[in-house]
């Protein structure tokens, strides 16, 4: 039963970053991994994986993304209500919208809302250009709605 769960998460990178630190003998090089998971059920979870290289930090990221899902409250295959946070330098405004209307919001709240299962939204990410910041932010619009 457990295997059959896990065959439904879908998995999506959503940045990789090289990141190179000095030190006495030269530089230190690792790899950071987001990653989102969800099962287009109304479950989504992101994780952040560290290593010195590319696929451990995905496989990092993806683990503790599995362990730290979220339920998001869906009405049909939209948002329940509008919701506006500012969360650290990101400001995110996510609205429901009509049937058929499909995703108008840009960067990883796209990707985020694809994963939960979330068909018609309209959304603006403000101020922030940083995706690490904007990915929490959305997970903590996700946990403020009502249900």
């Amino acid at each position: 039963m457990i295997e059959q769960q896990e065959q439904k998460i879908e998995e999506k990178v959503l940045l990789i970053r090289r990141v190179s630190k000095k030190v006495p003998g030269g530089n230190y090089i690792t790899f950071s991994a987001l990653v989102a998971v969800g099962d287009k059920k109304g479950k989504v979870g992101v994780g952040l994986g560290r290593a010195s290289e590319v696929p451990p930090a995905i496989q990092k990221a993806i683990s503790y993304a599995k362990k730290h899902m979220i339920f998001i409250p869906r009405k049909g295959k939209t948002l329940v209500h509008e919701v506006k946070l500012k969360y650290k330098a990101a400001v995110i405004l996510l609205k429901p919208a009509p049937e058929g209307t499909g995703l108008k919001v840009g960067s990883v709240a796209r990707v985020l809302l694809n994963l939960a299962g979330i068909e018609d939204a309209s959304g603006k990410i403000i101020k922030s250009r940083n995706q690490i910041v904007n990915t929490y932010a959305i997970m903590e619009i996700f946990k403020k709605m009502k249900r």
